[in-house]
């Protein structure tokens, strides 16, 4: 684990820099009214998203100009092809519940992953409005503000909490996905909806929840998120239990113990529906 460690230091040394500027920032203005664009009916972006982005976009290109950054306001829905073998990619999510944020709503973060190729190499995620800083190397566990975390150890979904998403186009299938809502609301102990994927992968790492799923999300939603979960020993895949795509439209993530029961109830109801 030293080893590692000592490999990573120079990457979490940068990364943690600009997502800490970028939280002060978060801090002083998410009370504040904000100048809102649409980028469709329900997809929000506000001017601190683009100076966040350019913020971190910078510090990393100074520190580390020969890498790909996929950021979410440069990169939108554009399609993006899997990285080859050996590059190197940052994965950023400047502000993760935009909507929360232009509400002053006290759930968004900032999320910011580092990738060799396809495999996840490092994660961070930071919470302004808590002080929360969750981070995670491949190899090394996961921390919370640097304590080590695990996920729950709830084994049945009985006596799950979990929490869900609503993609961009739900005014247009609410039904299909209220569906999969209904089943997880008469299945488990409650079903939370915050607004921010980011924070719901770390709150399944930390035990606050049992589990997550959610349609469409992107590679900046939940590279670092997804890190996070596996390295507090939770388990991450798409709806099926198939291993999980960074570029695919199904994340599901659990403890673990609640996954195959998750799974089963997700499937289900796909083979009943055909997804939009």
């Amino acid at each position: 684990m030293c080893d590692i460690l000592a490999r990573m230091e120079p990457f979490e040394r940068v990364a943690r820099a600009a997502v800490e500027e970028a939280g002060t920032l978060l801090r002083a203005t998410w009370r504040e009214a904000k100048r809102v664009e649409f980028k469709s009916a329900v997809d929000l972006v506000t001017d601190t998203d683009r100076a966040i982005e350019a913020l971190v976009v910078a510090r990393l290109r100074a520190a580390f100009p020969d890498d790909l950054i996929v950021a979410e306001e440069a990169h939108g829905d554009a399609p993006m092809p899997a990285p080859r073998a050996g590059e190197r990619v940052w994965y950023l999510d400047p502000l993760d519940g935009t909507t929360n944020f232009a509400h002053a709503y006290p759930q968004f973060a900032v999320s910011l992953a580092l990738a060799d190729g396809d495999a996840l190499r490092f994660g961070i995620v930071h919470d302004p409005v808590r002080e929360e800083t969750f981070v995670a190397e491949h190899g090394g566990g996961a921390t919370l503000n640097g304590t080590p975390i695990h996920v729950s150890p709830v084994g049945e979904l009985a006596e799950a909490l979990v929490a869900t998403g609503f993609p961009y186009d739900r005014r247009v299938h609410a039904d299909f996905y209220l569906a999969f809502f209904r089943d997880f609301i008469r299945t488990t102990q409650g079903v939370r909806r915050a607004g921010a994927a980011a924070l719901d992968l770390c709150w399944v790492a930390c035990g606050r929840l049992d589990g997550f799923w959610e349609w469409k999300l992107h590679p900046w939603d939940v590279a670092a998120g997804t890190l996070i979960v596996r390295e507090a020993q939770g388990a991450v895949s798409d709806f099926r239990g198939r291993p999980f795509d960074l570029f695919g439209d199904q994340t599901l993530a659990s403890n673990g113990l609640v996954h195959a029961a998750m799974s089963r109830l997700l499937a289900v109801r796909l083979a009943e529906q055909e997804a939009p």
